[in-house]
Parts: C-alpha cells; structure tokens; sequence
C-alpha cells in the first residue's frame, strides 16, 4: 500500500513537531510494511512570507490530490496586524472550507500519570475521557453576508450564522455514529432558548436519534455546558455542536486535560482527504528550541493512520506507545513536575521510537504463543 500525505509546517513550532512525526512514520511504514509520497507546501505566516497569501493556489491543489494532510500550526504576533482575510488564521478556514472537512473530532483525554498537571481537582477529573465533535465548515465564521457598514448612524456590523438541515444532520450522524462505538451517549450542545439555528439544530437531533435507539440523548444549553464541563467532566461521552460553540468548548475542554501539548485532532470529510493537527499553537516563544511537545502530532498522526490509510493496527500501536512514554515517567518542557527532566522534541520522539519496536515486539510474542 502507498498513500500520498501532504505536510504543512506551517509557523513556531510546527515543522519541528510535524518533522517528528515524519520520523515517526518511517519508522511505522518499517513495522507495518506500506509507504508514504510525503509532499511539503507553505500555509499561514509562512505562505505569506513567501507569496503574500496565506493559503496559495499550490497548497490547495496538492492537498485535494492528496490521501492526508498533516498541519503543524500557523500564526504568530508577526503577522497580527494583518486584515482579517490576510491573517495565517485565514488560510487555515480556507483550507478546510476548500477540503470540505466539516468534522472535526477532538478527542479529550485525561492521563493518570498528568492529572495533578490539570488546574481542577483529581477527582474532578479522574476518569475523564470524552470527544468534541464540532461543525467545522458552515455557522458564523463561513455565513455571508459578512461586513462591515458605514450608515448614518455610524459604523454596523454583520455575522451571518448560516445552516441547512443537511449540514446539520450529516455531523450529527457522524457523533451518533461515534457514540455506537464508545459508551452509547452522546451530548448536543445548542442555545435552543434563544437561537432559531439552534432550535432547528435540536429538531434534526431529535429526529436523527430515533435512528439510533441504541443511544441515550442529552440536550445541553451551551452556557450550562460550558460550566458542566468544568464541574464534573467525566459525564461527557461524544459531545456534538456547531462551529463557534465547538471552537470555545473545545479550547475549554483542553485546559482539563492539563496540557495542550497532548491534544490531537482529526477534520473529517464525506470524501476526500482529512486534516489532522494538533490542538496547541504556534507557541513562537519557543519556536526553534527543540523544546516543543510532540506527542499532540503523534496522536494526531495516529488519528491519520486510522481515519485515512485504514491502518487500524499501525494506529493503535502508536496511540499506545505515546501512553507508554508517559507511563514511564517522560516529559517535556510543558509537563515536566519537580521530579521529571524535560526531554527535548528529539528526545521525546526517540522515546516513542523505542516505545514503538517494544509494542510490535510484544504483538510479535504474543501471536506466536
């Protein structure tokens, strides 16, 4: 098997976690006998950098001809005081509007070994294991009209919150889909009290679950959940919204786990190829230091591995290599305690290099017995 992957480094730390990764997948394609065209283009600050445009024609075009696209990260304070439109931000929403990845899934993890990293209480947070499955393509930030408007009682403004019932019903089936294979609840976030766009977003869930019985439904106003989310986290099983609820509960969300530096994420299509990148940012303070957190890309490579090759193994058996490294007591910068010596990014990713031959090795055991 041979697969095409696009990477974007994007700006601050991303080449160095996506460079991670890529060194990673060699070692998988090794164990797991398939191979990678890997092809590398320009988004965000450094497209503008170099083209004046944060998402070039080039970069579009590979990416559609593409299997994967991984990201690393864009933005930084160089580029801020861009107009919107020229923001790296910009290119990244054109990206996925242009690959029509209108899932995105955010799983939401709390490790044992980093629960004291977590700003809330271990028993808050213990056990804490849910996804974010956000609208990614319609709402606010795609709607139109979208303007600005000089009248004669000054200057207006206009966001165009915008839906179809069938942009709706398709993310939801993907969350009743997801929640079938976990704990069998699922979780709809809206502001039905006040939102028409809400109001009919609960109508099409309340009609797409009698299609799936099997799953229990709760109906969540998004201030409430908001604060739920903090108070006892571990109700969440698969948490489904739309695009502007899912982008602030999700950043929420990742503050519980302790660090965003271990958050993956996965944009999914109906066809074409999906997005992965980590949840965390650019982080130029640190940008060039070998000090970056890999293991986000490396679980969003794993998300990669699963959703877009099918190689479901390969996927697991990395996903359980990360959590070795941390069960053994690795860290970098951003999770080391008073007891732990931060490792690099190079480092790091040697640990999981090494993590990865132990766990084919003990399947290999494992199968001849």
């Amino acid at each position: 098997m041979q697969y095409r992957l696009v990477v974007l480094p994007g700006d601050g730390i991303g080449r160095e976690v996506t460079s991670a990764a890529l060194t990673v997948l060699k070692k998988i394609e090794s164990l797991f006998y398939f191979s990678t065209e890997v092809e590398e283009a320009d988004i965000g600050g450094a497209a503008i950098d170099r083209f004046g445009h944060p998402l070039p024609q080039r970069t579009v075009e590979i990416c559609q001809a593409s299997d994967a696209v991984l990201l690393g990260a864009v933005g930084g304070p160089k580029w801020d005081s861009l107009p919107g439109d020229l923001r790296p931000e910009a290119g990244l929403l054109g990206l996925r509007k242009t690959l029509q990845v209108f899932a995105n899934l955010r799983p939401i993890r709390v490790f044992p070994e980093l629960m004291d990293a977590s700003p809330l209480k271990r028993e808050v947070v213990e056990g804490s294991h849910f996804i974010i499955v956000r609208e990614l393509t319609g709402g606010l930030y795609f709607g139109e009209p979208k303007e600005r408007r000089q009248t004669a009682n000054g200057l207006e403004v206009v966001d165009t919150l915008h839906y179809t019932e069938d942009e709706i019903e398709r993310i939801v089936r993907v969350a009743f889909d997801l929640a079938t294979k976990r704990r069998g609840h699922l979780t709809s976030v809206d502001k039905a009290n006040v939102l028409e766009s809400s109001r009919v977003w609960r109508e099409v869930v309340q009609r797409v679950a009698l299609d799936y019985p099997q799953v229990q439904v709760h109906h969540q106003l998004v201030d409430s959940a908001a604060m739920m989310m903090v108070q006892k986290p571990t109700f969440f099983d698969v948490v489904v919204t739309e695009n502007l609820f899912g982008d602030i509960l999700s950043d929420e969300a990742a503050v519980i786990t302790g660090s965003l530096g271990m958050l993956p994420s996965a944009s999914l299509s109906s066809r074409g190829p999906g997005l992965y990148e980590p949840v965390h940012g650019s982080a130029p303070d640190i940008a060039g230091q070998n000090r970056a957190n890999p293991l986000a890309t490396l679980l969003s490579l794993s998300m990669l591995l699963e959703h877009s090759f099918s190689q479901h193994e390969a996927a697991s058996v990395l996903e359980k290599s990360v959590l070795s490294v941390i069960s053994q007591g690795y860290r970098t910068a951003d999770l080391a305690g008073r007891h732990h010596q931060a490792l690099s990014t190079t480092e790091m990713t040697e640990r999981v290099l090494a993590a990865l031959e132990d766990q084919v090795g003990c399947q290999t055991m494992k199968s001849a017995q």
